[in-house]
């Protein structure tokens, strides 16, 4: 890449980049942003202590760069939300910021490329993201990548190749909303991709060196501990589904012990029991995800109605699968029923997901 880029603009966003802890890759990174022209760095120092002051002063000294404190750590997140703050308040004509992390991943030339693909789409969230394909890529680094990245896919519906890249391109009218966005630390940088998904705001992907410095032994990020703390936001979706399967086969269970049998019609039992159930459960379900899951801002009329719609389609479903299924295999009713509402369970997350409460 030519770093004597004309693109001034780019070479002036806001360059945040959180510390903690920091050691000499911190210096050199600077000297080597200095060098290529980035002439609007803010540091956070995230509560290092004093036997890391000497550091950031000599950033200060040599570099000129705005240097924000926190008095303890409290994490990457929170960090970022005080960067986000202060170029709000003291850079309101920018179009965005950059972040980039401070053990030296992130190479001049790849923030330039973020910083112009920001510069271009400044409606956009910008992911500078590393290939976890290669050699040099440790072991906790690509199976924590790899399995946030299905996670985020399957659950959410973010499709991003590099979901912990510290790398991004911010616009202004996102770190705005960002800074009422849960998470003060690692998982933080998780939420800002869900919240790409409730605000609609687009997902551009620039490739970058993968580079990691001593097996990425300065990183602060646990694959267990932090990963653990990302996936738990999942942990509603989770909830809300499996106690409403629970709720929905004891009332399936119940029915069938009180009308089997028994046949009204076309209408046996079990599409009685079947109808029933889901109705109750139903309606369990829909507060559960509209106050707790999804949180949404739409009007309880719209998603209602979608939702209902929903329910109706695969309560027939189900209820005819589990009829036609039954006399085939016989045994327990709920055995029957169990597998059929798995699937059902997969297709109907990802229509509430998509259509219900986007």
């Amino acid at each position: 890449m030519d770093m004597n880029s004309n693109n001034k603009d780019a070479f002036g966003l806001p360059l945040v980049i959180p510390s903690y802890e920091p050691d000499e890759k911190l210096l050199r990174l600077l000297a080597d942003l200095g060098t290529a022209g980035f002439r609007n760095i803010i540091i956070v120092d995230d509560g290092s202590g004093e036997n890391y002051r000497d550091i950031f002063e000599q950033a200060q000294k040599r570099y000129k760069i705005t240097l924000l404190r926190h008095d303890v750590n409290q994490g990457k997140g929170r960090a970022l939300k005080t960067a986000f703050s202060y170029i709000l308040e003291n850079c309101p004509g920018e179009v965005g910021c950059i972040t980039a992390d401070s053990d030296g991943q992130h190479t001049p030339a790849c923030i330039l490329s973020c910083a112009e693909a920001l510069m271009e789409n400044p409606s956009c969230l910008i992911m500078g993201c590393r290939c976890f394909d290669q050699e040099n890529v440790p072991a906790r680094s690509e199976f924590g990548n790899k399995c946030t990245r299905l996670t985020m896919k399957y659950m959410a519906g973010v499709s991003v190749t590099d979901t912990q890249t510290g790398l991004r391109g911010i616009p202004s009218a996102f770190m705005r909303e960002l800074l009422f966005v849960k998470g003060e630390k690692f998982e933080f940088e998780t939420n800002m991709l869900l919240e790409t998904k409730s605000q609609g705001i687009p997902i551009v992907e620039v490739p970058i060196q993968t580079i990691y410095i001593e097996e990425n032994k300065s990183s602060h990020f646990n694959p267990i501990k932090d990963s653990v703390r990302i996936y738990m936001m999942f942990g509603k979706f989770l909830f809300s589904s499996l106690s409403s399967s629970v709720v929905d086969l004891v009332l399936f269970s119940a029915f069938c012990f009180l009308f089997r049998g028994k046949q009204w019609g076309a209408l046996t039992y079990i599409v009685l029991a079947t109808v029933l159930a889901r109705i109750l459960s139903a309606a369990y379900n829909y507060l559960i995800n509209y106050k707790v899951v999804f949180k949404s801002k739409n009007s309880v009329k719209s998603t209602l109605i979608k939702y209902c719609l929903l329910a109706v389609c695969q309560m027939v479903c189900s209820a005819v699968l589990v009829d036609m299924l039954y006399p085939i295999f016989g045994g327990w009713e709920v055995l029957v029923k169990v597998p059929v509402d798995v699937a059902l369970f997969f297709l109907s997350f990802f229509i509430q997901r998509e259509l219900v409460y986007r």
